[in-house]
């Protein structure tokens, strides 16, 4: 009978040896490196870019609208509606818009196309009804006319008021023209002393 001895560990201080790396193993570790690289380099620079652009957009956007002389084609913001007190009614169609500000006086001017009830509501919104309405009048100045490029001299009837309020609270000079009773057009400036 035989006898077998105990293998005898290596000793701890040492390494077992690596296996040579083979060709197929080191392109791939190379190749997964280089991934690791581009995503933790290239996605943030790429977004930078991307933001840049956007923020630039942004500027060129706001810029274009802060330089505006005259009406531009759109809904003021819900803040302007608000603090001049002209809430556009829905349904509402050919919506435009202008403000200018200086250190006296700001005004919003709009103009849009509704509905009867939508002037019903409109007018009610500034605390006013149809019955305030005087044929003929019109309310809006030469200096506002001049500025929005209104000249109310198309065919009519023409309706206006003027819905004065003490300050801060903006004053409304609100022109309607009723040539189609079922979709006026109003026409409105409204001022407010900051």
């Amino acid at each position: 009978m035989t006898m077998s001895l105990p293998r005898q560990a290596a000793p701890p201080d040492e390494p077992p040896p690596r296996p040579a790396e083979d060709r197929r193993h080191r392109n791939r570790r190379r190749a997964l490196t280089l991934l690791i690289i581009v995503l933790l380099i290239g996605v943030p620079a790429g977004y930078l870019m991307i933001s840049a652009a956007q923020s630039r957009n942004s500027g060129k956007d706001k810029e274009a609208k802060y330089s505006a002389t005259g009406l531009t084609a759109g809904y003021p913001a819900k803040v302007q509606q608000r603090i001049y007190q002209v809430l556009i009614p829905h349904p509402a169609d050919r919506v435009a818009y202008y403000e200018t500000n200086n250190w006296k006086t700001s005004r919003l001017y709009v103009q849009f196309r509704t509905t009867e009830p939508g002037l019903d509501t409109f007018l009610d919104t500034l605390g006013v009804n149809r019955s305030d309405l005087k044929k003929g009048a019109i309310t809006v100045g030469d200096r506002d006319k001049k500025i929005t490029g209104w000249t109310f001299t198309s065919q009519g009837p023409w309706w206006g008021l003027t819905h004065s309020q003490k300050n801060p609270a903006p004053t409304q000079d609100v022109v309607v023209n009723m040539s189609n009773p079922v979709l006026p057009m109003v026409y409105v400036v409204s001022r407010t002393v900051p």
